[in-house]
């Protein structure tokens, strides 16, 4: 069956992840009252790597920031975009003031991504 995923990259002052993990837990929530698939939010903890180019980097993190790598799971862009239309109408989340939020929303790397493989196990 066909996934479609959105993916976030997400730098973050290590000393709000904290922080970041209860606003994460709530919008978890949300999206999967709304249909998504799956939510997963992870933070950085091995991003010294030596192949490629670093999360941080790609980030632009800054000194004392690490990187949320995070992504939700749908069953199609159509099934995304309804899901995401009912998540942005939910007032738990449209009454959140982007100035209180514990990374700077300007910095945030989004984008939907249709899956070329899943290998997931149920």
């Amino acid at each position: 069956m066909p996934r479609y995923v959105d993916g976030f990259v997400i730098p973050i002052p290590a000393k709000r992840i904290k922080d970041y993990h209860k606003i994460a837990k709530m919008a978890g929530k949300i999206w999967m009252e709304y249909g998504a698939l799956q939510y997963m939010e992870c933070a950085g903890e091995d991003l010294k790597v030596k192949m490629g180019i670093p999360f941080p980097k790609i980030a632009d993190a800054k000194k004392g920031e690490t990187v949320i790598f995070a992504f939700i799971v749908y069953r199609s862009r159509k099934h995304r975009d309804r899901v995401n239309a009912k998540v942005m109408k939910d007032k738990r989340l449209a009454d959140m003031d982007p100035a209180l939020m514990p990374f700077d929303c300007n910095r945030m790397t989004y984008g939907g991504f249709d899956v070329l493989v899943d290998l997931t196990k149920d």
